[in-house]
């Protein structure tokens, strides 16, 4: 029994979006889309291209501060109204947005989410983020981020308040009776919430999601994350440097999924760039472009913020000095333990590293043909590393073209991604049930 679901079990495939791309120099690139980031049928198109590859989901993160806007910025249309758009423009595609748990409120997050569900026929999920830079909450009345345990415990109380305001109305709740109600008013129920952080009396004011709750996807790598994610995530991205990485990630979620006693799967999906050509050299070329155009001082200035530390004077060519170890690190604890991990694996100058984050920021980075990408995505599917991946083109729209006109046949020529879609829910796609 266990080879036969093994042999029909398909990989799940998101596309993330971001700006011109992944690679912080892509929009530099003659050939970028920079000019059109404001314009909503560029996302449109994006959409309807991961939609003809027969993804599962187009995934966008979201961010609460500017930033060094010379540097190049992936924030222009804020995500949930940009999606509202991006499902009109499609059939079957689903749709994943992030939300702060730290920002929003309860009430705010289900009611959008309640209303994209609603318009896009039941094809939303909602990834719960606690955002990370003192940057941000001082543009949410914060001064600064508050500490890192109370940001999680937030975190689990405002899912919990969300998923009540979302089964506050019943399935059957709406009559549309002309001669008597137009909602049965027993159907229709308050929540009367009253936690640590949170107080909600509901109902909510949208009635009940299509999905019955918009899917709930969850990224954590600290203990706290991963606690969350294994006690209330129903799919999990991932960072992961290596398949070694991978491998550890996955089977400590699933454990703790399991000693959860929550009984379900839940798909795991480590972040994935790939560069794809005919050939490893045209592909090799295609990575080294892109490269070419990443300013030293602002891939400092990133290097700086995911390790806390002050890069701007490092010597490019010389080792990267040491840093503090993974338990004394205050930040988001998975990019910098992959950044660890590199400096630990290849020895790299401050240059050489700089450009392996140039793409993704550490996740795993794929170089070649579509026959050697399906190979190496083939081996983390089988080998406990991966339920499938979250695409990350380093290049925008040429990456995700690259992938779905090359990559994606192959992956169906080997049994291992669909051909056509079998739902038209993002649950559906995901194979997860109803609640």
């Amino acid at each position: 029994m266990a080879a036969a679901n093994e042999k029909s079990r398909m990989m799940h495939l998101n596309l993330f979006l971001m700006g011109c791309g992944h690679h912080k120099g892509a929009w530099r690139h003659p050939n970028s889309s920079v000019e059109r980031l404001g314009d909503i049928s560029y996302y449109e198109q994006l959409a309807q291209t991961a939609e003809r590859g027969k993804l599962d989901a187009v995934f966008f993160a979201d961010g609460q501060s500017a930033g060094n806007v010379s540097d190049g910025s992936p924030w222009f249309l804020e995500p949930l109204t940009a999606m509202a758009a991006m499902s009109r423009a499609t059939d079957e595609i689903g749709f994943i947005s992030t939300v702060s748990s730290t920002f929003y409120t309860p009430f705010h997050a289900a009611r959008m989410m309640a209303s994209l569900d609603h318009i896009s026929g039941g094809r939303m999920g909602w990834n719960v983020v606690t955002s990370m830079f003192d940057v941000e909450a001082r543009n949410h009345n914060y001064e600064a981020m508050p500490v890192h345990a109370d940001r999680y415990r937030r975190a689990d109380e405002f899912v919990d308040a969300v998923l009540k305001l979302w089964d506050s109305w019943a399935a059957d709740a709406l009559s549309f009776d002309r001669f008597g109600h137009y909602a049965d008013p027993d159907k229709v129920k308050p929540i009367n919430h009253q936690g640590e952080f949170f107080l909600v009396d509901g109902p909510l004011n949208v009635p009940r999601p299509p999905q019955g709750h918009p899917v709930l996807f969850q990224a954590g790598a600290s203990e706290q994350g991963r606690e969350l994610a294994a006690r209330r995530a129903e799919a999990i991205y991932a960072v992961a440097y290596d398949l070694p990485a991978a491998q550890d990630y996955y089977r400590d979620i699933k454990r703790r999924v399991n000693a959860a006693g929550r009984g379900v799967d839940v798909p795991i999906m480590p972040g994935l760039v790939t560069y794809v050509a005919a050939t490893e050299a045209e592909a090799k070329a295609k990575q080294r472009e892109l490269d070419e155009l990443l300013p030293a001082e602002a891939s400092l200035r990133q290097l700086g913020i995911y390790t806390e530390q002050d890069c701007m004077n490092w010597n490019l060519d010389a080792p990267v000095p040491a840093l503090p170890s993974l338990d004394a690190f205050t930040g988001p604890k998975g990019r910098y333990s992959t950044i660890l991990r590199i400096i630990d694996t290849e020895q790299p100058t401050v240059r050489q590293l700089l450009g392996r984050l140039a793409a993704g920021g550490g996740h795993c980075t794929m170089v070649g043909t579509p026959e050697q990408i399906a190979d190496k995505m083939e081996l983390w599917f089988r080998s406990e590393g991966a339920d499938g991946f979250n695409l990350m083109p380093p290049s925008l729209p040429a990456g995700i073209e690259d992938f779905v006109d090359q990559v994606v046949p192959e992956l169906q020529r080997r049994g291992l991604f669909r051909t056509e879609y079998q739902s038209r829910t993002l649950r559906g796609h995901l194979g997860l049930a109803k609640p």
